[in-house]
């Protein structure tokens, strides 16, 4: 039901990424391309990963991930950038079994987590995150630096 995603699969990963971004109301963010993908998950050295969950033959769901370091355990950890899984086959253990995948991952490298972000809106995925022994981290408020702003620090 779990793999790691391969070359043919980037039209798949493209479409669910574009359906999360609906889901997330923020479809018109979702700049990527197949041909950025295909390079970024397959080409030189990729730095990020991708588990594909099938459902009767076809993709189903994905997860997205990729390395993170904590300097005061010393040790690699994973972050999850995107979770998501088709609705029309939610309820099948898709999403458990990718997350189930991953501290499988973790667990077997000897990475001490796997952390996420979930939006503060979003009930049922705070929910199932729960339920799963997942908890937040409400002492840390994520920042981004990104557009005109991260532009104009790069070139002070």
């Amino acid at each position: 039901m779990i793999r790691p995603a391969v070359p043919d699969d980037v039209p798949a990963i493209l479409k669910l990424i574009r359906e999360l971004a609906e889901y997330e109301r923020a479809l018109h963010e979702v700049k990527a391309t197949e041909e950025q993908l295909h390079a970024r998950l397959f080409g030189d050295d990729p730095r990020v990963h991708v588990l594909i969950a099938e459902h009767e033959g076809r993709v189903a769901g994905f997860a997205v991930w990729f390395l993170t370091f904590s300097t005061w355990n010393g040790t690699h950890g994973i972050h999850l950038e995107d979770l998501f899984v088709d609705p029309a086959v939610r309820g099948h253990g898709h999403g458990k079994a990718l997350l189930t995948e991953l501290a499988r991952i973790a667990d077997e490298r000897g990475y001490e987590r796997v952390e996420w972000d979930v939006l503060d809106w979003n009930e049922p995925a705070i929910g199932f995150y729960r339920s799963l022994g997942a908890r937040p981290q409400d002492e840390w408020t994520t920042y981004r630096l990104t557009g005109d702003a991260l532009t104009k620090l790069a070139r002070s």
